[in-house]
């Protein structure tokens, strides 16, 4: 099921679609779908389509004051920030995004719960052996955060895995969470994690649209554009999965 949760947005990625819509116009000699499809590619790799559709997804951009957050039984923190890469000694882990660690490391020493939680995050194909959370774990306390009040999950491949296995770590009917994650992932996390009966206060961060004026610039397309754009399309085919899931 993991392949087809990462495969089947890659199918349908902006770029995959033109390729496909591109072939079909060419061997019927249709150069209106050719042209337009292009036309639309252009449009979609441009910062100033694809920063408007990203904010769409992300919702405002508006990083919240981790001292004015309310207390929570627990400080959960999404697995999705660390790339392995090969050393001389051995596999080494690298941010490709920090701000959902450092900000759950700020909260837990603004005493906003006294249990921060690390998911396992490990996907099947990744060689490392250690999942994201048992590296997070060892970062946290060589930062001085107590290994007794730090909890790791079980292994987990997706954002509805981390939801049940931070379930089984926390007691109570309706236990409540300070849910740390990037702000485009944060609208489906919460569904998942309201589901397995949990509380959920969101804080979320890691924001990719920067407030700016817009340039001449933003209206040339790139390559990062393009990317940003379907991140967007992968994150709403996302949800529209689990929103499907919950009514079946």
């Amino acid at each position: 099921m993991i392949y087809l949760h990462k495969i089947l947005p890659l199918l349908f990625s902006p770029l995959a679609i033109a390729y496909v819509v591109i072939v079909y116009g060419t061997v019927t000699s249709r150069k209106k779908v050719v042209i337009a499809t292009v036309a639309a590619l252009y449009l979609l790799s441009t910062p100033v389509a694809s920063k408007y559709l990203f904010g769409l997804i992300e919702g405002p951009p508006f990083r919240q004051d981790p001292a004015t957050m309310p207390n929570a039984d627990a400080i959960v923190v999404l697995s999705g920030m660390l790339v392995g890469v090969p050393s001389a000694k051995g596999i080494v882990y690298e941010w490709s995004d920090p701000d959902r660690f450092f900000a759950g490391i700020e909260l837990f020493k603004l005493a906003k719960s006294p249990k921060l939680i690390f998911t396992g995050g490990k996907l099947p194909w990744n060689s490392q052996t250690e999942t994201e959370g048992a590296v997070l774990t060892g970062v946290a306390e060589s930062m001085g955060i107590p290994s007794a009040h730090i909890l790791l999950t079980d292994d987990v491949k997706n954002t509805e895995e981390e939801a049940k296995a931070v379930r089984k770590l926390l007691s109570g009917p309706n236990p409540s969470v300070l849910l740390v994650t990037s702000a485009f992932h944060m609208q489906r996390s919460v569904r998942l994690f309201e589901s397995q009966h949990l509380k959920v206060i969101p804080y979320p961060v890691d924001f990719h649209v920067e407030i700016r004026d817009t340039t001449p610039m933003d209206f040339l397309p790139n390559a990062d554009s393009l990317a940003l754009t379907s991140l967007a399309l992968r994150e709403q085919i996302g949800r529209t999965f689990y929103w499907l899931k919950s009514r079946i």
